[in-house]
């Protein structure tokens, strides 16, 4: 399975914004003086500023670009606006609705869950983090990973969870009560401007 192993801030600083909700990722020092001689004023072109939005998506959910392109011709094929119904799907994988509800603390961090096997859906194993979760979807995890997912809740206090899915912190159990909107996206991200730059 192909992913991304290089250096993680270095996407943030790519891209001018936090992809991920860590100190590494959110520190100003890091995004606007980033390595020795700090950042190169540049003034992004409508190409640019298009390639721009697409990839802080693609950082922001760790999605290769083939994958990517999947999601926008699928997308394509759902009735309503493209840009939203994009932002519907990618919000919907399973490695995302972990992250959501609080139980991981980066994107990374969830697919790493997800992939070892300690996530059940609907009472079923799952380790694909791109599987979609529908509304009515129950995700449960394993025993042996619980001491962790209470680490990482611990750690991330006052976390808003979506209001499209239920926790339980007790039980750690996670519900989508609903489909995603585009406001319910904790991520400022223009979705024209990607479908845009594929057309």
């Amino acid at each position: 399975m192909a992913r991304y192993t290089g250096p993680k801030v270095k996407l943030s600083r790519r891209v001018g914004v936090p992809i991920a909700d860590n100190p590494k990722h959110t520190s100003k020092r890091e995004l606007i003086y980033p390595g020795m001689h700090g950042l190169r004023g540049r003034r992004l072109r409508d190409y640019g500023l298009r390639l721009n939005e697409k990839q802080k998506v693609r950082f922001h959910y760790s999605v290769l670009e083939r994958q990517f392109r999947r999601y926008i011709a699928l997308a394509g094929t759902l009735k309503g606006n493209t840009g939203e119904q994009l932002m519907r799907l990618l919000e919907s994988r399973l490695d995302n609705v972990v992250r959501r509800a609080g139980l991981a603390r980066t994107i990374w961090a969830a697919r790493q869950i997800v992939v070892h096997g300690h996530v059940l859906v609907n009472g079923r194993k799952t380790d694909r983090p791109s599987c979609t979760i529908k509304p009515g979807d129950t995700i449960t995890f394993k025993p042996g990973v619980h001491k962790l997912l209470r680490e990482n809740m611990e750690s991330l206090p006052g976390h808003q969870v979506p209001q499209w899915i239920e926790t339980n912190p007790g039980e750690l159990r996670i519900k989508a009560v609903a489909s995603p909107t585009s406001d319910q996206i904790p991520f400022d991200i223009n979705p024209n401007l990607i479908i845009e730059f594929y057309r």
